[in-house]
């Protein structure tokens, strides 16, 4: 008896994405906000592209353990958790919680760079820095500590985000360009064992620039998580990406 090719991903998409198609929510940035509205919205039959410049980092945290982090019950972070539990090493989590998105019918998940956003009153275009143009009817920002981002250590500064990943530098300009007031944050982490400390210093919308999760100037854009104002932690950034889900399922 001969076996198939192996099966990689969910065994029944719900869409065969080609150029030009229309998707119900665009995600951009695959970090916990990203990822758990992704994966909530898809369990409530939404069809959604999940898109980030670095997919080898899906889901990553600022820390090498998820010791500690608390994870709301309910998120995909948290059953995740609970598979490798007693096991709280950052990387066998992440291969984890890659596996269980890449498993979900419904998400489609693509690594690519969103450099601008042109909505018109029935969608948005998301152009790339590779080229190739994506389409969806509400785009959500969850891109972190990626618009500038810098990243200092030491005396260093580097124009990248958290790990050296490629900042959203064009997303904001563009962002900018379409009158969106864009203002200065700044985000630490602890050093690790054998590694320095570092921060990160990036834009976020002003308060006055959201309604809720919306950008005011623009209709069909939402934001979520690090990237928008005030202080966030790993739960309260997966709560709200769980009343985004429901808002726009």
């Amino acid at each position: 008896m001969t076996q198939g090719p192996p099966i990689f991903g969910p065994s029944s998409p719900r869409s065969q994405p080609q150029p030009g198609h229309l998707y119900d929510v665009a995600v951009v940035g695959a970090g916990l906000a990203g990822t758990e509205l992704a994966w909530r919205l898809a369990h409530a039959g939404r069809d959604v592209l999940l898109v980030s410049q670095a997919l080898d980092t899906l889901g990553n945290l600022y820390q090498p353990t998820i010791e500690g982090a608390g994870f709301p019950p309910e998120s995909v972070f948290a059953k995740v958790a609970a598979q490798m539990a007693p096991d709280v090493d950052g990387w066998t989590f992440h291969r984890l919680l890659k596996a269980e998105i890449e498993g979900t019918s419904g998400i489609h998940l693509l690594q690519s760079c969103v450099t601008a956003l042109d909505e018109t009153e029935e969608q948005v275009t998301l152009s790339t820095w590779e080229g190739p143009q994506l389409h969806a009817r509400t785009v959500v920002l969850a891109v972190g500590a990626f618009l500038k981002g810098r990243l200092l250590i030491g005396d260093t500064m580097e124009d990248a985000g958290r790990l050296s990943e490629v900042a959203y530098d064009f997303l904001a300009d563009d962002l900018t360009m379409s009158g969106v007031w864009l203002v200065g944050a700044e985000q630490t982490a602890a050093a690790a064992e054998g590694a320095p400390d570092y921060a990160v210093r990036f834009l976020t919308p002003a308060p006055s620039e959201l309604d809720g999760f919306r950008v005011n100037r623009l209709e069909r854009v939402r934001m979520l998580g690090r990237c928008t104002p005030g202080e966030h932690t790993y739960a309260s950034v997966l709560q709200d990406a769980a009343r985004l889900a429901g808002e726009l399922a």
